[in-house]
């Protein structure tokens, strides 16, 4: 009795994936448990594990490197000695009705450190010249791409492009592709709206100051910490801004499941981790979630469970100096903040007095579907109220 191979579904919103590459090869035998095909799905790169052993037989038309493949789609089988191959469609990216005799595997995802397979100098100088190193061949140990590896792809593109463009062809990456497929689902899927707002952070850089004198070998928490800790308590206030839109409801979370994602810039393009159970947690507790997250997104190895079920979502362009923005919603989230730069400008008190303050500027896109402008511009302000007057917890 034959057992299909398919391809999971990696995430919620996942359709098709990148095929990277056959663990096995045409006849091994593998057994339960065994990663037999590495998937590139919504931003992470898995191993596929098999849930039922046999030996392997990939047809003619099974994937190679770099083919886009649907979800559910039969790409090979496990069979028993002697047992023959079934009859298969045309394409590896067909999902294939099973023969009667077919059971289907339902492989299991299993992540692997993917940036191991490439240096860190090669990622960065195939960044620069435009070239996806995910598809080259690698002259080091164990396969391990280099730089000479990413430079001697990008001589050869450019010799045969000399002649017929000017400039750089920058290929699309699976990723890239997955990002843009997103931020054209979430523009299409909401009504956005962005309201942008400027808040006193002068107790706000004060508190983080007094973190950084006394933190000794504590991590030592970020502005971004301490507004997603602020978040979640105005969250608890304004619920409709952690809701989601259903076909015939808007499901609010409860107190207990403010799961906040953290955008992260990577090499490989953004990411939105996220941190569990916000509210719950004590400013010490997410920075730990947070520099944990961080230092995932950026080797490379979040899994797709670390990128679901948030419910909100803060994305700070403050450290490129960027004072105001409209960020996109992460469907199928009902708000995203951004936050901005600080910087110290002048203010005028009540009794024309003009003193020096540090000022942060948000900017608070949503979902006016679900939510409409007066209770969105609550909903700011009482984040806005909490970093002005200091209502932080440094515990």
């Amino acid at each position: 009795m034959a057992y299909e191979i398919v391809i999971p579904r990696l995430g919620w919103s996942m359709e098709e994936g990148t095929f990277v590459s056959w663990l096995k090869k045409d006849g091994d035998n593998v057994q339960r448990g065994e990663a037999i095909f590495e998937l590139e799905g919504e931003k992470a790169i898995q191993e596929i594990e098999a849930v039922d052993e046999g030996i392997l037989r990939i047809p003619s038309t099974g994937p190679t490197k770099g083919c886009i493949v649907k979800v559910g789609a039969v790409i090979g089988y496990l069979v028993a000695a002697g047992e023959s191959m079934p009859v298969v469609g045309e394409t590896a990216s067909d999902a294939v009705a099973p023969p009667a005799d077919v059971h289907r595997a339902n492989s299991v995802p299993r992540m692997k450190n993917r940036a191991a397979f490439a240096s860190p100098r090669a990622r960065r100088v195939a960044s620069e010249l435009g070239i996806d190193w995910t598809g080259l061949s690698g002259t080091g140990a164990g396969g391990r791409i280099r730089e000479r590896d990413v430079r001697a792809a990008a001589s050869l593109w450019t010799s045969s492009m000399n002649s017929k463009s000017i400039g750089r062809r920058l290929p699309l990456t699976n990723r890239r592709r997955v990002i843009a497929q997103r931020m054209v689902a979430s523009r299409q899927a909401t009504v956005p709206v962005t309201l942008t707002t400027k808040a006193d952070a002068t107790q706000l850089v004060k508190l983080r100051d007094e973190f950084k004198s006394f933190a000794g070998s504590k991590l030592i928490p970020s502005y971004q910490d301490i507004v997603t800790k602020l978040v979640a308590q105005a969250l608890k206030g304004h619920p409709l801004l952690a809701g989601r839109w259903e076909e015939d409801a808007i499901v609010v979370p409860a107190d207990n499941q403010l799961h906040l994602g953290m955008a992260v810039d990577t090499e490989e393009g953004l990411v939105v981790p996220v941190i569990r159970n916000v509210g719950e947690l004590t400013l010490d507790e997410i920075v730990q979630q947070s520099r944990r997250l961080l230092e995932l997104a950026r080797a490379g190895k979040l899994t797709a469970s670390d990128m679901q079920g948030g419910v909100f979502t803060i994305t700070n362009l403050g450290a490129f100096g960027i004072d105001a923005f409209t960020p996109i919603i992460n469907s199928p989230e009902t708000a995203i903040l951004g936050v901005g730069t600080i910087r110290r400008e002048p203010f005028v008190l009540d009794d024309g007095v003009i003193v020096a303050r540090h000022e942060i500027t948000l900017s608070l896109t949503f979902d006016h579907r679900i939510v409409d402008g007066a209770p969105a511009a609550r909903f700011l302000q009482a984040i806005v109220n909490s970093i002005a007057s200091g209502a932080f917890h440094k515990t």
